[in-house]
């Protein structure tokens, strides 16, 4: 995957988090854990683009 893709992603997940917390009212706790939710997935999404972790295809959540 090209580095000007997973840059154009990391800044699209930065300006959807940014809109969600200063314009869309919600509880202080629910924002954190969507923060949370969002910052693990695309650690998750990183260290798969990069080969650090293998392929999450054959996680399976049950």
């Amino acid at each position: 995957m090209p580095l000007i893709t997973v840059i154009i992603v990391l800044i699209v997940a930065g300006v959807i988090l940014y809109l969600i917390n200063n314009y869309i009212p919600m509880d202080r706790k629910i924002k954190t854990i969507l923060n949370a939710v969002v910052v693990i997935v695309i650690v998750l999404w990183l260290l798969q683009t990069f080969g650090v972790i293998g392929s999450l295809n054959s996680v399976k959540i049950t």
